[in-house]
């Protein structure tokens, strides 16, 4: 396993953008097997495996880099410039003889402390350091609010060269990109862009339960994912959710439903009804897209993991013939999902005209037509499947991360 160390001028838990991933960014990697040492000027991250090297002349707020800064600022070039840097490289290739490669995050597009930016350009032209991949998240000449302090010349023209020595170059985003090229005079196909992500469960404070039924199940990847929070016995009649979800993948192919609850505890014929559901389940292709929780554990889940399952999902089903109440049309609410459900006393009791509604004996076409086309309008549930699909930081890893360091063998 490549042994890799991550470059920026403070570390978590300082609050930044670029704070924040890399330290996912280290978790990540450190989970995937690899050693990580984050260098830094400030911070004491606090993360099981993940080294922390401080070394307080990279810190952007360190009064020698200040002090330096104030002249380049100015234009000038201060005396002691040429010192700090000699400092700043003796003190990161005692770091980097450790390290296969380095990511170096805005050192090399900022002027926060030009001094390093120096330093590591001149490791970077020697060629005998670690791989060195430049991440860039700003760019300083390309920003109206860096413009007073940047002037022509070196060491300046630093932040708008492509240096020697770089392995590969990073950008988060499309438009950093075709501003890289331009900066730089590269061909936009020389750099390669790897978006930052979300940590779903972190942001959505999702239990331990609900997580590993997340992992375990790839769930993040449904789109859409429908929700039946119902137990398992006729009056469910979950055939019709099983041969609407089958036609629903038609428009689309990643739709899935969850099934929650286990077989109704009074009747020993239920067990036979969900040999039917499975059956069905296998002859509509859809084993991998249909989820009974039953299956996956004996236990019955906790309310407080059902909810968050309801924070996960993009929509509530209820294809039920018959019911007293209705409890998952008000959990719904709360949730904010849309709630696809039969036209039944109870139900229209309760959700009026505000449900998408068919009948317990609708032709499954219908149904799915039904769902795909309020799903195919609402933008914020569209949105929420992108990130899940895309922009989740296990995702970033799988798609991005992992083929850049395998790029790097």
């Amino acid at each position: 396993m490549n042994k890799i160390g991550i470059l920026h001028y403070s570390a978590p838990p300082i609050i930044g953008g670029v704070e924040s991933v890399i330290g996912h960014h280290a978790r990540l990697f450190s989970a995937a097997g690899h050693p990580v040492r984050i260098l830094a000027g400030r911070g004491t991250p606090d993360m099981p495996a993940v080294e922390y090297a401080e070394i307080p002349l990279l810190d952007s707020r360190h009064p020698d880099v200040l002090k330096i800064k104030a002249g380049l600022d100015r234009g000038s070039v201060p005396p002691g410039f040429s010192d700090l840097i000699r400092k700043i490289k003796e003190q990161l290739l005692e770091h980097l003889q450790w390290c296969d490669i380095l990511t170096a995050h805005n050192v090399c597009s900022l002027n926060k402390n030009l001094a390093l930016t120096a330093a590591l350009m001149e490791i970077a032209a020697q060629r005998t350091g670690p791989k060195l991949v430049v991440w860039h998240h700003d760019l300083a000449w390309t920003s109206a609010r860096y413009r007073d302090e940047l002037h022509e010349g070196y060491p300046w023209s630093l932040l708008k060269t492509a240096w020697p020595g770089v392995s590969r170059r990073v950008v988060v985003s499309q438009l950093r990109r075709r501003e890289l090229a331009s900066l730089v005079g590269l061909e936009e196909s020389e750099i390669q862009v790897i978006p930052n992500g979300i940590e779903v469960g972190e942001f959505l404070k999702l239990g331990e339960e609900a997580l590993q039924i997340i992992r375990s199940l790839d769930i993040l990847q449904a789109a859409p994912l429908l929700l039946q929070p119902v137990r398992i016995t006729r009056r469910k009649n979950l055939e019709l959710s099983l041969r609407s979800l089958a036609f629903l993948k038609q428009d689309f192919p990643a739709a899935r439903l969850l099934v929650t609850g286990p077989l109704g505890a009074h009747n020993p014929a239920n067990l036979e009804y969900f040999g039917e559901l499975t059956a069905l389940r296998s002859q509509l292709g859809l084993e991998g897209s249909v989820h009974f929780m039953v299956e996956e554990s004996p236990k019955t889940l906790p309310d407080e993991t059902i909810a968050d399952l309801y924070r996960v999902a993009d929509g509530l089903l209820l294809t039920s013939q018959e019911e007293g109440f209705g409890i998952p049309i008000l959990e719904a609410g709360l949730a904010g999902l849309p709630v696809f459900c039969t036209d039944i006393p109870s139900l229209r009791e309760l959700a009026g005209e505000t449900a998408y509604s068919f009948s317990p004996g609708e032709d499954p076409r219908k149904v799915a037509k039904l769902i795909s086309t309020r799903l195919k309008s609402d933008g914020v549930t569209l949105m929420r499947q992108k990130v899940r699909q895309s922009y989740t930081w296990e995702g970033i890893f799988r798609e991005h991360l992992r083929p850049l360091l395998q790029s790097l063998q």
